[in-house]
């Protein structure tokens, strides 16, 4: 179960707690926000900021956006909270506050069932690894892992299907991918985990956070205060497991 809060760091409740926040979201990001058979808009994101207003016993609204519209619309005031997954890229910081991150997208190893293997760079030293070319993954596997023979493929059906065909030990990949992969049917039940998630700086700790107007610090810590308290309550983790039954940490 991940735990992204510092016990130290929750801080008191604020002691004047936002009456309302108007979230803007897409709903086309499943599992984190999307529309379910019957219409109804649901998904991990949905449901934390359902949490975080109850915590903060605010008024809670949701406004749905395309994507590239929810910036824009976050500044013209059309809502107070951007809970969509928005990059914390150099243009953001500079005009955006972002929460603390609730969910981080580590890389991490699969290989077959029952297959025992150490996932460090010495263990992995002249074995093959199977990952999607051109991506963050293969930068990574390059920097820290030359001395494994590394496979690129072109998609990510292909690098995880070398490990059926035992043309690689391992694949690496984006450990959120991965969970929902191999919780599926396409998997055939082939493959589980193996080692530790990777969270390497620079490759892997970017995780997803709330976007705010630059001016707006109030409402930010506020939020930030409400995501440690459902940690620390046990809701962050009964939603966790709700969305993420094979978890990627």
């Amino acid at each position: 179960m991940p735990n992204f809060w510092d016990p130290r760091s929750g801080g008191d409740r604020p002691a004047v707690p936002p009456e309302t926040i108007r979230f803007l979201a897409s709903d086309d990001f499943p599992p984190f926000s999307f529309r379910d058979g019957t219409g109804r808009l649901t998904g991990f994101n949905i449901d934390l900021a359902r949490a975080i207003c109850e915590e903060l016993d605010a008024a809670c609204s949701l406004r749905i956006k395309s994507f590239d519209a929810l910036v824009p619309a976050l500044v013209r005031e059309e809502g107070d909270a951007v809970i969509s997954g928005l990059a914390m890229n150099p243009a953001n910081v500079k005009t955006l506050l972002f929460s603390d991150p609730y969910i981080g997208l580590p890389a991490r190893f699969v290989a077959l069932q029952d297959v025992e293997i150490e996932t460090t760079p010495e263990a992995l030293a002249g074995r093959k690894i199977s990952v999607v070319a051109g991506t963050v993954h293969e930068r990574f596997l390059r920097a820290y892992f030359s001395d494994a023979q590394i496979l690129p493929f072109d998609s990510a059906t292909e690098a995880r299907a070398a490990l059926g065909t035992e043309e690689a030990v391992v694949h690496f990949g984006d450990g959120l991918s991965l969970s929902f992969w191999l919780n599926g049917k396409t998997s055939g039940d082939c493959c589980a985990f193996v080692g530790e998630p990777w969270i390497e700086p620079g490759y892997f700790d970017r995780g997803m956070t709330i976007a705010f107007r630059k001016e707006d610090a109030l409402r930010q810590e506020a939020v930030n205060h409400a995501l440690y308290r459902l940690q620390v309550k046990g809701v962050y983790g009964e939603l966790y497991l709700r969305y993420f039954p094979v978890s990627f940490y």
